[in-house]
């Protein structure tokens, strides 16, 4: 055998175990495994992403608003596939406020840098100001969340410290809040991050020809300052780059990314980062409605000191999407993986998918891996419950695709009257297939409410009664976000329950799917829930 092909041979081998346990969905795979990629690479609501290289390593983070845990910690080798293996964010501060799901508030646009040996992430909360939490271990604890600036509208912070050693943050301002909109600003910061030192400069005003300019993210390169921002809103906006010998300006600006002649609708806000071999990529996001704000990514070009995002095809500066391209050149081979979405539930803890709407009360529910399942308890509705808006209980994760199938296995086992438990998919609007509790019995049926935001009640169809307590729930997917329940007793066949349900973003964030079990009144006890897994498949 040629010792060429023997050694290929051999690092095949060792390879092998690496690819084959990596972690794929079954649903949407953004590696293409012939040398290129399809976009989106994270086809689910990563919104507004930032990403940092450290050596072979890039990490990126997000915007979680009132999700918990929040601020997930993405990571991967060659910005195509992307494991979920942390979250910095494990309590919302202030803690009594986020107890209660508070829809489009929590964190907007986070930053993540590295310097100095430590993780920086910095977010800004609208309602109450900029935070700074830090770590040296992306994968460990990260540092209790520390407000660095207290003040409402202040969002989109980014820090970059120069090479004289003084440090600065850029940020934007929320007109909802602040009563100011379409401005940035650099601010003095302590080289620590621990504080702003002054009121801060305008740099840039976007009010005439960049409304909405937001989001910005500080570069410095061969002496220049760089503040890449996006404009025009989140639908249909496009991508700055403005750029200054002097930190706080006069800025040159520039478009650098449109949708163009494309179908990718405002492609901007995220992450310029490099490779060890000097290329050059952009992580942006693309608002899909009930699907979020899914994450692209576009090959780079630097031309005449400026970036060019995308493929620049009538060579006027301003890059147009890509669908798909080459992989970045990076060294070595990589797996093929994706954050997570089903869950076998045999974990002393639950998946990193899964998000609660506000911060966690640990009688929700629990890990149980003697039985291998998470059982869920029924929690009591608040005072004055109209809907599912207000409740904090729900456990929900992206929509991992555009078409999916989610089926649960669960057993049921309710303790009092009026417990319903429910596989929901949730945003402004709602529906679910719940399992109700009523005389002894057991009855499924579908609930639904439109708008759900302004306090409507919900609608519920025919109760079915059903005898057994070992099922199966199920939704299905289909393009354009439209969505039927079904449950099953023995997991092969399948009753549909209801009628088409077209699923609707949330405040700020894109539908979700999970579950939630409640009830009316108060008890010394709750039923339960042991939900054995939860499995994506391809619609077929």
């Amino acid at each position: 055998m040629h010792a060429l092909t023997k050694s290929l041979l051999i690092s095949l081998m060792f390879l092998y175990p690496l690819i084959a346990s990596a972690q794929a969905s079954k649903v949407w795979v953004a590696d293409n495994g012939d040398g290129t990629y399809r976009n989106p690479v994270l086809n689910a609501d990563y919104s507004d992403p930032d990403a940092v290289r450290v050596g072979d390593d890039y990490y990126l983070t997000s915007s979680s608003f009132n999700s918990i845990p929040g601020l997930p910690i993405l990571h991967s080798r060659d910005l195509v596939n992307w494991r979920l293996i942390n979250h910095a964010l494990k309590v919302q501060e202030p803690k009594d406020i986020f107890s209660k799901p508070v829809h489009g508030g929590g964190v907007w646009a986070p930053s993540i840098r590295y310097h100095g040996g430590e993780f920086y992430i910095f977010y800004g909360d609208p309602d109450h100001g900029i935070y700074m939490t830090k770590t040296k271990d992306p994968k460990g604890e990260w540092s209790a969340p520390l407000l660095i600036a207290e003040g409402k509208g202040l969002i989109d912070p980014c820090p970059l410290w120069d090479d004289d050693g003084k440090a600065y943050l850029v940020h934007a301002f929320a007109g909802t809040r602040a009563g100011i909109k379409s401005l940035l600003v650099v601010k003095k910061m302590s080289p620590d991050g621990t504080r702003l030192l002054d009121d801060g400069v305008m740099v840039f005003d976007g009010h005439d020809a960049d409304p909405t300019v937001e989001g910005p993210k500080f570069l410095k390169r061969d002496g220049y300052y760089y503040i890449f921002a996006p404009a025009g809103g989140v639908a249909t906006g496009w991508q700055l780059a403005l750029r200054s010998r002097n930190i706080y300006g006069p800025y040159e600006r520039k478009v650098v990314l449109a949708q163009g002649k494309t179908n990718i609708n405002g492609p901007h806000q995220g992450a310029f980062v490099d490779t060890q071999d000097g290329e050059w990529w952009f992580l942006h996001f693309q608002d899909k409605g009930a699907y979020g704000r899914v994450v692209h990514l576009q090959p780079v070009a630097w031309k005449g000191g400026f970036p060019v995002a995308g493929t620049d095809n009538d060579a006027d500066g301003t890059g147009e999407p890509v669908l798909r391209y080459r992989k970045p050149a990076v060294a070595g081979a990589h797996a093929i993986q994706t954050p997570p979405d089903s869950d076998e539930f045999n974990e002393a803890a639950l998946g990193l998918q899964w998000q609660w709407h506000a911060n966690r009360d640990g009688r929700w529910g629990f890990p149980f891996p003697d039985r291998g399942v998470f059982r869920m308890f029924s929690v009591q509705q608040p005072e004055g419950y109209k809907n599912l808006w207000d409740l904090p209980n729900l456990l929900l994760q992206k929509f991992p695709a555009d078409e999916f199938v989610a089926t649960a296995k669960l057993r049921i086992d309710p303790r009092f009257d009026g417990e319903r438990f429910g596989l929901v998919v949730m945003g402004l609007d709602y529906s679910l297939i719940g399992l109700t509790n009523r005389g002894g019995k057991l009855y499924v049926s579908q609930a639904s409410a439109k708008d759900a935001d302004r306090g409507t009640a919900e609608t519920e169809t025919a109760q079915q009664p059903i005898s057994e307590r070992d099922l199966y729930l199920r939704v299905t997917v289909r393009e354009d976000a439209r969505c039927t329940f079904s449950y099953s007793t023995d997991g092969r066949t399948f009753t549909p329950v209801g009628q088409t349900f077209t699923a609707r973003q949330g405040r700020w964030i894109g539908a979700k799917v999970g579950f939630v079990f409640n009830r009316p009144g108060r008890f010394n006890d709750a039923g339960s829930v042991d939900i054995d897994w939860f499995r994506f498949e391809p619609v077929s």
